[in-house]
């Protein structure tokens, strides 16, 4: 018993326990700050989203606790039960979900909702862990590579049909797990490059963006004398590109929601509407920028306070850090974020199985996506997607998905000198 009660408090990484509390306290006055009620000024008042915050927190704390004291080969073993159980809650959220915001992705229970897709991305992390350190397991092999590409698409299309396209976006992430465990760089480029092809082809003539791409085919072929194999491919690829480019209007038309579509048009300076869809992220540069290098203080916060600023204490919590807290506080909650990140890459790294390093580099690619695109929306850098800010936007759907991902990986690092998983 004393062994095992040594073996808990000394192998656990209680650094990253920190940061986890950090940026949860960061949060919770944040919140705090952005809805601030004088009726009820209290902390903690449950009638409030900032008392609401604190019993998240409390219960999000004792549920790492509980992770912390499990086996680890727990995790492993019941990979494929939490897998299947959120398919199954993305599949009833369809039939009896709530309707906010335009997405039927909550079920109600009482004064709670629950967002069953918080909750697939750790279960999918999981089973994709488990599949990939499976014997004989390749992501070179093409059985290998669609197998694991399904274990992601499933959420993906059944949280796209509710239809909530962010979190659907943050699926996409885990291709950095399948680069780690050797899947051939061409694929993040491919994907890049369609990513760049996409809005080209949305800011010029589709004409001229292919006139460019056969003239840039046609130099490479003669510039650098290139084997036939590779004139082969080249063509080919220029081929699927122009298909794609001509593709891009009937995606942009019949795919793209018209919300979605506005707030392309108004990143890319297509159309500008600052009040009507660009009035929420005009509104968080100006709170941002008001801050300026303190900020106002907390409590001080004039865009945040009178509300100027919509969904501040989720989406665009953020603007809130940067109007009550500056330049100053800003670094220091992106910084939390970075230095978080590297270490969950050390703890990555570390591991001596191969299904807690694949793990923990779901925790990583999910994390980092969370915080480049909702820091990104609320600074007009990327379209507005609608995502949280992990451990620091109001919800206890997304803090306990967050905690658990987080918390799993802790507990898998402590064991890392013991059982190989």
């Amino acid at each position: 018993m004393n062994n095992n009660r040594r073996s808990f408090f000394f192998n656990v990484d209680w650094v990253t326990v920190l940061i986890y509390l950090a940026l949860c306290t960061i949060g919770w006055f944040n919140i705090h700050a952005a809805v601030f009620d004088d009726t009820h000024p209290e902390l903690i008042d449950l009638e409030t989203q900032y008392g609401k915050q604190f019993i998240f927190i409390i219960s999000a704390v004792i549920l790492g606790g509980v992770i912390l004291l499990l086996d680890s080969r727990f995790f492993i073993s019941i990979a494929p039960v939490f897998y299947v159980v959120t398919v199954l809650l993305l599949m009833v959220v369809l039939v009896v979900g709530r309707n906010v915001g335009g997405n039927q992705a909550w079920i109600p229970l009482g004064s709670f909702k629950l967002q069953p897709s918080e909750f697939a991305k750790f279960s999918t992390c999981l089973l994709l862990a488990r599949y990939l350190s499976g014997i004989n397991i390749r992501i070179t092999e093409l059985k290998s590579f669609f197998i694991s590409a399904g274990i992601i698409a499933l959420p993906m299309l059944l949280i796209m049909l509710q239809p909530d396209t962010g979190s659907t976006l943050v699926f996409c992430s885990l291709i950095f797990v399948l680069y780690r465990e050797g899947l051939s760089p061409y694929f993040l480029i491919i994907a890049g490059l369609a990513i760049v092809l996409f809005i080209c082809s949305l800011l010029f003539n589709q004409l001229y963006v292919v006139g460019i791409l056969v003239a840039l085919t046609v130099a490479a072929i003669f510039l650098f004398r290139l084997k036939r194999e590779t004139v082969v491919g080249l063509l080919g690829g220029l081929v699927l590109a122009i298909g794609f480019i001509f593709s891009v209007n009937f995606i942009y038309k019949n795919v793209l929601q018209s919300h979605q579509k506005s707030r392309i048009d108004e990143l890319l300076g297509i159309s500008s509407d600052i009040k009507g869809v660009g009035y929420n992220v005009n509104q968080s540069k100006i709170a941002i920028g008001s801050g300026k290098l303190w900020g106002k203080g907390y409590l001080n916060g004039t865009q945040t306070k009178y509300s100027f600023v919509p969904e501040q204490s989720t989406d665009f919590i953020f603007c809130t850090v940067g109007e009550e807290w500056g330049f100053a506080g800003s670094v220091v909650v992106i910084g939390l974020f970075m230095f978080l990140l590297l270490r969950i890459i050390m703890m990555a790294e570390r591991q001596r199985s191969p299904f807690s390093r694949v793990y923990g580099y779901g925790v990583a690619s999910i994390i980092f996506f969370h915080v480049v695109i909702n820091i990104g929306m609320t600074i007009g850098v990327v379209p507005v997607i609608g995502i949280p800010l992990p451990f620091i936007s109001y919800g206890g759907s997304s803090l306990w998905s967050f905690t658990i991902l987080l918390f799993i990986l802790i507990k898998l690092d402590s064991n890392r000198l013991g059982h190989v998983l």
